[in-house]
């Protein structure tokens, strides 16, 4: 089966309008696309016979004869997939890409790649059968790693071992039977915010993904900017220190060994070694391990020394988006990704450093804000990721 997308820019302009601002009246959509009537009335035709765009009702009348809605074709179907170091976050949208139904479960990706897409298959296909869905229109995948864009493979990535090279893209594409595209999750995510996120009213913005990696998704003149060889925004192994904790790429000192959850814990079991927190001490004693949820809630329980490494983590990250916002002079920054307890005072610090150490031209107006979409950036990121290569945005 072929899957059509549209002719030529005009169309792929009328359908990102409808996929962006729901349906709208013939005359509405004209308008919005600096198109004359003739010409909208021909290209709207062209996305009906290609089944993208379909007929909704009357809309408001204006004066005159009514004019009828359009949408996005109800038989559009995206899937939006992240596969993370420990699950699987499996969602497939409508064409405005509203989350329709969504699966999760844990993987352990270093199985290998094969063993972890068989499983992400498996998974779609549930949720696939539980909306009674045949056909996908395309199908957008985060990794939690670098990721060589027009290949849909990740390259040396540290928390995905063994899948260096792997061919995502096209494994899922030989099984789906339609177009796959693949990127990294901070990209991804960006692509989120973007469609549904604070990011929609801003053209130039970055989103800061932090968890077991770190990544930086940049948005500038309104469209993703992934660099020359899909690198950009690759901030989890700035160097900190040479002397500093090993990194799960090999190096020390790297941004990543101080921010990440897995850092997190790390210098939480150093507290309570060294005897500075009851609190995580008892948590230890009660569970035999911690996790990066202890630290968030003993961060919001007020344990000092739970906010103290929470505090010099988030420090470090705000020296490193001095560089990014005064080189970038975003619109706003948004930080995703951390687990609940810890956003509130990670947030506070990094404030604190970005403003007291960049010049007022770069933050005089530049808010620093935590995610609102917790973690549904990702699912409907994918789907975005998707849409804009099947609407002809990629």
């Amino acid at each position: 089966m072929t899957y059509d997308g549209p002719d030529n820019a005009d169309q792929a302009r009328l359908l990102r309008l409808l996929r962006d601002d729901g349906p709208r009246s013939r005359v509405e959509l004209g308008d919005a696309a600096g198109l004359s009537r003739a010409r909208l009335v021909a290209e709207v035709d062209r996305l009906v016979a290609l089944g993208l765009v379909e007929t909704a009702g009357p809309a408001a009348s204006r004066g005159g004869r009514r004019s009828s809605l359009l949408r996005i074709a109800g038989a559009v179907r995206f899937a939006g997939i992240t596969i993370g170091p420990r699950e699987i976050d499996v969602a497939v949208t409508d064409g405005e890409l509203s989350v329709l139904a969504r699966r999760r479960e844990p993987v352990d990706v270093r199985l290998g790649p094969e063993a972890t897409i068989a499983r992400t298959l498996e998974l779609l296909g549930k949720v696939r059968a539980n909306l009674g869905l045949g056909r996908l229109t395309g199908v957008g995948v985060a990794l939690p790693a670098p990721v060589a864009f027009r290949e849909g493979a990740p390259v040396s990535p540290p928390a995905l071992p063994g899948w260096h090279g792997y061919g995502v893209r096209d494994a899922l594409a030989a099984e789906l039977g339609c177009p796959v595209l693949v990127d990294n999750d901070a990209n991804v995510m960006a692509l989120g915010e973007q469609h549904a996120g604070t990011g929609r009213a801003f053209d130039d913005f970055l989103y800061v993904k932090l968890g077991t990696a770190i990544g930086c998704g940049l948005v500038l003149g309104g469209a993703l900017h992934r660099g020359a060889t899909s690198g950009a925004g690759g901030i989890a192994h700035l160097r900190q220190s040479d002397d500093g904790p090993t990194c799960a790429c090999g190096e020390t000192g790297c941004l990543e060994a101080y921010c990440s959850d897995e850092a997190l814990v790390r210098e939480a079991l150093a507290a309570v070694e060294d005897g500075r927190s009851p609190v995580l001490a008892a948590r230890l004693a009660e569970a035999s391990a911690l996790t990066v949820a202890d630290v968030g809630r003993a961060t919001v329980a007020g344990d000092p020394a739970a906010q103290t490494l929470v505090r010099d983590a988030a420090r470090r990250l705000g020296r490193v988006l001095v560089g990014l916002v005064n080189f970038v002079n975003p619109g706003i920054v948004i930080i995703g990704g951390t687990a609940v307890g810890l956003g509130p005072t990670m947030l506070a610090e990094i404030r604190s450093v970005v403003y007291r150490r960049s010049p007022p031209l770069a933050t005089g107006n530049l808010p620093i804000v935590l995610s609102d979409l917790d973690d549904t950036a990702g699912v409907v990121g994918a789907a975005r990721l998707a849409s804009d290569d099947v609407f002809g945005a990629s």
